[in-house]
């Protein structure tokens, strides 16, 4: 069966420019002099009304990267920024990003932006106030009119940043990312997935999202999907958006020739280069996605991706990234062979107790980082069915 898509074939063949090079003192100082590898930025400041006012305007600022952030304030918190303004504390500024001219996307500062939507908008019932308790269930609309005046002559701050100074797109996409990065101006720390999906939103970005509620993926990884959000949000796979990270996972390392970078470096490259994606691609990937999740399950059912411990003689109680990956791209490669390895299925499983009693190396477990170090681990799990299937 066809592993990767046309897109995929191709889309190795440009590598990003940001590779380590030798350059001398000289080339270094014109280098910089010329303004390359260099963020622009823009300060600003708008009055609290003006600022959400603006929001409204079509096109203006993308929040959709930050909409699929599953940590959102809780309304207590977003009363305390109300507070915050009146009381004239300084709230750190907002990060924009210049897709376009006059075209901006939220890099840091979702949170503040909502809960101001919210407020003027009386979506948001003030609660949990500290030093204004007296306005606690109250509305915009419904506060004092010298209180509204006083929020209303606050102002929030906000940096632009651009990145025209890029040599080319695909470095001004690392750029962006490495701003996602290094940015951490009062809110909650963003994972790396959570990263990727803000630096780079695509269609193929909302399929990571779309996968991961795949109810055997949820229940092998014990994230609670059909919990209420409560729940969820005390879920670290969940929260920190990793249950996306694992399948991006499984898509990258079809690919483990190309590896390099280490494996966040290494996602965060297919990331970039899946921008390109077409509709075919990700009903593609989707499909092969399903099923390789779904032939994985039957073969293991309740011990999925849990690796087997020859000194208890039984399953592990968790699963394993490493070994998820050996399982997940060592089934796709097989698709074409589902019948017989349904069939084998006793063998494979013995086949797989007898991996994991002879690899010293816990490739399978964890133990390998290195690009020969995955490599092996996924051709370890590939041997095993091609052996069983041969038989």
């Amino acid at each position: 069966m066809q592993l990767l898509t046309p897109t995929e074939e191709k889309m190795w063949e440009k590598t990003p420019s940001l590779n380590h090079i030798t350059m001398s003192d000289q080339q270094i100082n014109d280098k910089y002099e010329k303004g390359e590898q260099r963020i622009l930025t823009e300060m600003n400041r708008e009055k609290l009304p003006a600022f959400v006012n603006a929001l409204k305007k079509p096109g203006y600022m993308d929040l959709r990267p930050f909409y699929q952030r599953r940590n959102r304030w809780d309304k207590k918190k977003q009363s305390q920024l109300i507070e915050s303004f009146l009381i004239n504390i300084p709230v750190p500024s907002i990060i924009l990003y210049e897709k376009k001219y006059n075209v901006y996307e939220v890099m840091d500062g979702q949170q503040r932006i909502n809960a101001l939507k919210e407020f003027y908008e009386n979506r948001l019932t003030l609660t949990g106030l500290t030093l204004w308790p007296e306005l606690n269930g109250r509305t915009y609309n419904t506060l004092p009119g010298n209180i509204k005046a006083g929020i209303d002559r606050r102002s929030i701050s906000y940096v632009v940043l651009i990145t025209e100074s890029a040599s080319s797109p695909e470095d001004a996409l690392f750029l962006k990312q490495l701003a996602f990065e290094r940015l951490n101006t009062g809110g909650e720390k963003l994972s790396r997935q959570e990263i990727r999906n803000c630096s780079f939103y695509s269609p193929f970005n909302q399929l990571l999202l779309e996968l991961a509620g795949n109810q055997i993926f949820a229940d092998a990884w014990n994230i609670p999907i059909d919990d209420e959000e409560e729940e969820l949000q005390k879920n670290n796979l969940y929260k920190k958006m990793e249950d996306a990270e694992l399948v991006l996972r499984f898509f990258a390392l079809r690919n483990t020739d190309k590896f390099r970078n280490g494996m966040e470096g290494f996602l965060d490259l297919y990331m970039m280069k899946s921008l390109s994606f077409s509709d075919q691609d990700i009903e593609f990937l989707k499909d092969i996605f399903l099923k390789t999740i779904n032939l994985s399950h039957q073969i293991y059912e309740e011990n999925l991706f849990k690796p087997f411990d020859p000194q208890s003689n039984t399953w592990k109680d968790r699963a394993y990234k490493a070994y998820y990956d050996a399982v997940m791209v060592g089934f796709t490669k097989h698709l074409a062979d589902v019948d017989i390895l349904l069939e084998r299925k006793p063998r494979v499983i013995e086949k797989t107790k007898i991996l994991f009693r002879e690899d010293k190396s816990k490739l399978l477990t964890g133990g390998g980082k290195t690009k020969a170090d995955i490599q092996n681990g996924i051709r370890l799990f590939d041997d095993m069915l091609s052996q069983v299937i041969a038989e």
